[in-house]
């Protein structure tokens, strides 16, 4: 299920409204300052004068984004007004009296709280009507799944097939670090996670990933890529882990390197730079050849419609 991430607002605008610069505020309320006249009113005369100012750019910064995270919940703070209420604060004209200042954020507090419930019972609503297709769309694809060839199935319903078996007879087991090069996806082919793309193979104790890798790289022995299709159970079950939702349905491609390694990981090689162009020449000549070939086409097309219409011709002047 989705988690409420949002930080939980505390309500300590009045204490930290006290370490504003409050003559940072317009002198008069309804005209809006030309940018000449806030240059001025923002000049440091004082030992401590840019550091009250650093303050107030910190403190509008805080309360920028908790007012922004805030329209989630329906809520919008009129900036100004906070403004207002913290000159008039410094200045000992506030309009309220503090009992009225406690009794409107324990109300606020209270009324953010209800919305913050009623927004978390929303995500966990949809997260688990998407956990309960997921798992339909998941039974299915490994339905399916198991017909392909070569596929088998464990005892605990791992399945997996191999790719390239590399003939070598070392395997790990559950207390071994093994060494590996991976690829994860969804069941529609979605990339997730790559060591590939990070062009850089992994470490990891066996007993510190979901089961299902726990018990499927045990199945092989150095030099071999499997592809695995492992279940919510042995995944991360029905809540939802970062980028992968609730009960998913996980394909990986793993490529066990070694076993216990003692040397550092090394990012892979890139390719020679005379491989590179070796590369690009041969694309480059293939798409010329393609080119040739639409244009041959072309060309004989054209010649035959000319020669039909020639044909026409001197057949209507006969």
């Amino acid at each position: 299920m989705k988690q409420l991430t949002m930080k939980k607002t505390t309500l300590v605008l009045a204490l930290s409204a006290a370490l504003v610069a409050c003559e940072q505020s317009s002198d008069t309320k309804s005209e809006t300052a030309k940018p000449e006249t806030a240059q001025q009113a923002a000049e440091f005369k004082g030992e401590y004068d840019k550091a009250a100012y650093a303050i107030g750019v910190n403190f509008s910064k805080q309360m920028g984004q908790n007012f922004e995270s805030l329209k989630e919940y329906g809520i919008e703070i009129n900036p100004q007004i906070v403004a207002d209420g913290i000159k008039d604060g410094f200045a000992g004209n506030a309009q309220l009296t503090d009992e009225e200042v406690d009794e409107q954020m324990d109300a606020f507090q209270n009324n953010l709280n209800t919305k913050m419930e009623e927004h978390q019972a929303k995500l966990e609503a949809e997260a688990q009507k998407e956990a309960e297709a997921n798992l339909a769309a998941g039974e299915a694809f490994r339905e399916e799944y198991a017909q392909k060839e070569g596929v088998q199935t464990t005892e605990s319903g791992l399945m997996y097939r191999v790719i390239e078996a590399s003939g070598n007879d070392q395997s790990p087991k559950a207390e071994d670090t093994v060494r590996v090069h991976y690829r994860g996806t969804f069941i529609d082919g979605k990339e997730f996670d790559s060591s590939y793309a990070r062009k850089q193979p992994i470490d990891f104790p066996l007993r510190g990933v979901i089961p299902g890798w726990t018990e499927g790289v045990q199945l092989m022995n150095v030099g071999d890529k499997y592809e695995f299709v492992i279940e919510p159970e042995l995944a991360y079950g029905e809540m939802d882990r970062g980028t992968i939702p609730g009960n998913s349905t996980l394909v990986f491609e793993i490529e066990l390197l070694d076993i216990n390694p003692t040397e550092p990981v090394q990012p892979d090689e890139e390719p020679a730079i005379d491989e590179q162009l070796e590369e690009q020449v041969e694309e480059a000549a293939q798409e010329l050849e393609q080119a040739a070939e639409t244009t041959q086409e072309t060309v004989e097309e054209a010649a035959q419609e000319v020669e039909e219409e020639v044909k026409e011709a001197t057949g209507d002047d006969q």
